[in-house]
């Protein structure tokens, strides 16, 4: 064959190849389902709309059928990372739409703008799915300014909460490029995603005395009458700033020749109902209420959003017009009161509840009826809560239920240990699981050795640890053959092997913790001995109603930020306890005095510092997610949270120093070196003690060596589903998308 008849031959060869792919191609393409949409006679393209008190969505048989959304929230973060820096990758998404929609959940929702990452992910997530994961585009108001100047007609603050809805609508529809801006998403949008949204989600909470100053100084602003959203007589000025928004929104949308359902966002404190028992006035100052603002020519309908949790304000464990309906145990459910009386109001209006839930966390800030708490619980307990408010929700008739959230975040902050976090901008470098907002997610978040280091009392796992990574200690201490020290994010860990089987009937294990210059003698819990400089804690093992972390008196930061020194609310039995060692408590209620208050309500504090003994490996009787510590034969295992033993920053290494708050207020931290540990055991039935001063009376803290590590700037972390994913999972399962006739 000629060099001509076989160059020829072999562009047959391909031609043919390319056209048989191409046909392969474009049959497969034939074959995959269809998104189904509605077309308006004008034209317009639809999925969703509402209907009265339905959401509805347009079918595969080309009906509309009434839809129950189910849903989780999702973040734009990971560890280390603030919402602003955008750090997901398009395979992080595809991972977890799939593990989301495995959940059994039908929708995402997203608060601002997502990277374009986001948006084509989901596109490719969804090509070829007969029921697609969809998302609601949430778009962020600006909350910092509308907080800082109280009126939400100030100057450039609608202009800047429009050029907002400018960019998410570009977005959404692949049509934006946006220039770089620090703390903000940006870049080549060409991904259109508009088939698989469901709903705009417009702003975020709004602060009461924002509104209510709004309302006061623009009580002549005009009705606005709208193109497809209008405010109704009624309005108040800021419904009817809200109005514009909306219809700016979708005079937008329309233009790419869509209609999606419209909300905005709103929670309890700006609710339209009266709550005679909340004690704080700014609770239930002032209304924002969706029935004054109606849809003009808008077929996608029009639905009313709640952010609504179980724990706050304080009125869910407070005020008794909520204690009306009684649980299986005869505890008073009010958070089902209060939505059957919120959903009361909207009888002709669908309503959505867009957050809930509770956290897996050892802090905890705010109480709820039933112990559904802002935190102070396991994954368990975490999915059973979370399961029995969605329940709650489907049962009161709500068109939709989207819990907060998918992932945990580091970054989060809580009223309650913001003072003790310090440096703020750290945050995210650390796992502080005494903050509870850090830990809603059903995706965990875990900090760099829980992969390696399971709590169980064996120290088998730590061989597997790089050798720089341990620090052993072998003191001459009767009965302690050697104490091993290792850290991440979130912990310090200790392993110590003993010359005996531990057993916390006979004996009691303690170790103090030196950090800085000063500190409590432990007399009462080493008696006859003397310490050359004194404790910052003190971690106590024996039975399990006395395992705990103590704090010295004077360190004692509940005691410095609530005492006297400080907001002066702590009891005076508190204040005065002469006890060297107190309980680590957290505050999670703040005395509340008449005429400031409604009510006067009692500075309240829960004690967080508890060990909890159990076991972290998954399937076992005993699995907890808080577990603290484990014994098996002659070795003891624990992991002590960070703020327990007085950091504000262990990715820095600051710790919570002793000197006066400034302002009576704010805590101060200083650089330290690390942590000395001082182990020692104590026979309940002699009393004898045998520590690592031997048969002296006095030690030298000198001697013992300290654990310390390096800064760090990058964090280790690994993914896993907790266990309340799959009690949510069941929970989604139970209560179907959409009714089967």
């Amino acid at each position: 064959m000629s060099r001509q008849r076989r160059r020829r031959w072999l562009l047959t060869v391909l031609t043919g190849a390319v056209v048989v792919t191409g046909g392969i191609f474009a049959g497969w393409h034939y074959m995959q389902p269809k998104l189904v949409t509605y077309t308006a006679e004008n034209g317009t393209e639809m999925k969703f709309k509402t209907d009265g008190d339905r959401f509805m969505e347009y079918g595969p048989d080309g009906t509309w059928r009434e839809m129950f959304v189910k849903g989780v929230n999702l973040g734009a973060t990971s560890p280390g990372h603030y919402p602003g820096e955008f750090p997901l990758t398009k395979e992080d998404y595809l991972r977890w739409f799939q593990q989301i929609e495995d959940l059994g959940a039908n929708v995402i929702r997203v608060y601002t703008v997502h990277e374009p990452i986001f948006y084509s992910a989901l596109v490719e997530y969804n090509r070829g799915r007969e029921q697609p994961l969809y998302f609601i585009q949430g778009i962020w108001s600006p909350e910092e300014e509308l907080i800082e100047k109280q009126d939400a007609y100030a100057a450039h603050i609608e202009q800047t909460f429009k050029q907002e809805i400018e960019k998410a609508v570009s977005a959404v529809y692949g049509d934006a490029d946006i220039p770089a801006k620090q703390g903000e998403s940006s870049g080549k949008y060409k991904t259109n995603a508009g088939k698989y949204l469901m709903a705009w989600h417009v702003g975020t909470e709004w602060d009461p005395a924002m509104v209510d100053n709004t309302n006061a100084q623009h009580a002549d602003v005009p009705q606005y009458k709208g193109v497809h959203f209008s405010a109704s007589p009624e309005a108040s000025p800021f419904e009817n700033w809200l109005a514009e928004l909306l219809d700016h929104t979708a005079v937008l949308e329309k233009k790419y020749g869509w209609e999606h359902p419209m909300t905005f966002t709103n929670w309890v404190t700006t609710d339209v109902l009266d709550h005679p028992g909340e004690p704080l006035y700014e609770e239930d100052l002032v209304s924002v209420d969706a029935r004054h603002i109606q849809p003009e020519a808008w077929q996608g309908g029009y639905f009313v959003a709640y952010h609504v949790y179980p724990y706050y304000p304080d009125l869910f464990h407070i005020d008794k017009t909520l204690q009306t309906i009684k649980d299986e145990n005869g505890e008073y459910n009010t958070y089902k009161s209060y939505l059957r009386k919120l959903k009361a109001e909207f009888s002709d209006m669908p309503v959505m509840i867009t957050e809930y839930g509770v956290p897996s966390s050892l802090g905890i800030s705010h109480l709820g009826m039933g112990g559904r708490n802002q935190g102070g619980h396991n994954e368990v307990e975490q999915g059973d809560i979370d399961a029995s408010l969605t329940q709650d929700i489907y049962d009161e008739g709500y068109s939709g239920a989207i819990v907060f959230m998918w992932q945990d975040e580091w970054f989060k902050k809580t009223w309650n240990t913001m003072p003790l976090e310090i440096p703020a901008d750290r945050r995210a470098y650390w796992l502080n699981v005494l903050t509870n907002e850090k830990m809603f997610g059903l995706l965990a978040m875990d900090p760099g050795k829980q992969e390696q280091l399971t709590i169980d009392g064996s120290l088998d796992d730590w061989d597997d640890l790089k050798d720089e990574e341990v620090t052993t200690w072998q003191g001459q201490v009767d009965g302690i053959q050697e104490m091993k020290m290792t850290h991440d994010e979130a912990y310090l860990y200790i392993g110590l092997t003993l010359d005996q089987p531990f057993d916390p009937a006979k004996t009691v294990l303690r170790i103090g913790t030196d950090t800085l210059a000063g500190g409590s003698q432990p007399d009462k819990l080493l008696p006859g001995r003397t310490l050359s400089d004194g404790l910052e804690t003190v971690i106590t093992l024996g039975q399990d109603e006395e395992s705990q972390v103590e704090i010295a008196k004077d360190y004692d930061f509940n005691q410095r930020l609530y005492g006297k020194e400080g907001y002066d609310m702590l009891p005076d039995q508190q204040s005065e306890s002469a006890d060297p060692f107190h309980p680590w408590n957290l505050a999670v209620s703040l005395r509340m005095t008449p005429p400031d208050t409604r009510s006067a309500q009692p500075f309240m504090n829960e004690k967080v510092g508890t060990l909890k003994r159990g076991t972290t490996a998954p399937g076992q009787p005993d699995t907890d997610s808080l577990t603290s510590w484990q014994y098996n034969g002659n070795q003891v295992e624990m992991r002590i949270p960070w703020m327990l033993l007085g950091f504000g920053d262990p990715s820095s290494l600051q710790a919570i120093d002793y000197g006066p708050l400034k302002n009576g207020r704010e805590f101060s931290t200083v650089a330290v070196e690390g942590v000395t540990l001082i182990p020692w055991l104590t026979d309940r039935a002699t009393k004898n003690v045998s520590w690592p001063g031997g048969e002296q009376t006095t030690l030298d803290l000198n001697t013992l060596p300290v654990y310390s590590w390096q800064p760090w700037e990058q964090v280790q972390y690994s993914e896993r589903l907790k266990l309340s994913y799959e009690k949510m999972k069941k929970s989604y399962e139970k209560n179907p998308s959409f009714q089967i006739e």
